[in-house]
């Protein structure tokens, strides 16, 4: 049969497969964004501080490059991404820093063969049941802007794409992430909901609503 690969397929290499792994025992992917690396940088310690060892960082934060290389560097315990990943120099960049895996908004087929190349994740954005096939058939889909269609609509594209590794994204609060993880999300990202104001605060919060 021709076509896009099933969410279940096999050909995934080791290194990509235990990344996938991280993500899945992680079940929150949180996007640390912030105005610069310095603030991103102390909102990671935090998040560590606290028990989260799986982000992202984001492409829109200046200084991104040099904080994706100290991250790999200085904390092997941590699973660090770079998101926001719009070309392949910005992927070619982020895989050279060391990021084990990369996030994109939307479909980014040009960027494939960056990541392939490295044997790296590339996690593709999707809205459409076939746009999350193709994304999942490679790994993981991120369903981005989530909250357009929900977690009915998260509860929909699960019923014909059953297995599909998909990370909810846009939208998910402290309060739903339960719902969405339920609802069948493989991960969740949440970005300002749990980064702004006391964030261990927020943390505690929100594995409380996990449990």
């Amino acid at each position: 049969m021709s076509g896009a690969p099933s969410p279940d397929a096999t050909s995934l290499s080791p290194a990509v497969t235990r990344t996938i792994e991280r993500l899945r025992l992680a079940r929150i992917t949180p996007t640390v964004r912030a105005a610069d690396a310095d603030a991103a940088d102390r909102l990671a310690r935090t998040l560590l501080a606290c028990g989260i060892t799986t982000f992202e960082f984001t492409a829109t934060t200046p200084g991104w490059e040099k904080l994706v290389e100290t991250w790999s560097r200085e904390a092997p315990e941590a699973t660090v991404g770079l998101g926001t990943v719009t070309s392949p120099e910005i992927a070619q960049r982020a895989l050279e820093a060391g990021a084990h895996f990369l996030v994109s908004p939307c479909q980014v087929p040009e960027v494939r063969p960056v990541a392939d190349a490295a044997d790296r994740l590339l996690v593709e954005g999707g809205l459409t049941p076939s746009e999350l096939r193709v994304a999942a058939g490679r790994g993981v889909a991120k369903l981005f802007p989530a909250h357009v269609g929900g977690i009915a609509y998260l509860k929909s594209v699960m019923s014909v794409l059953p297995g599909a590794r998909v990370m909810a994204t846009g939208g998910v609060t402290l309060d739903n992430a339960g719902e969405w993880l339920a609802a069948g999300a493989f991960t969740v990202s949440i970005g300002s909901d749990l980064t702004r104001g006391d964030v261990e605060a927020n943390v505690r919060r929100l594995r409380a609503q996990l449990v």
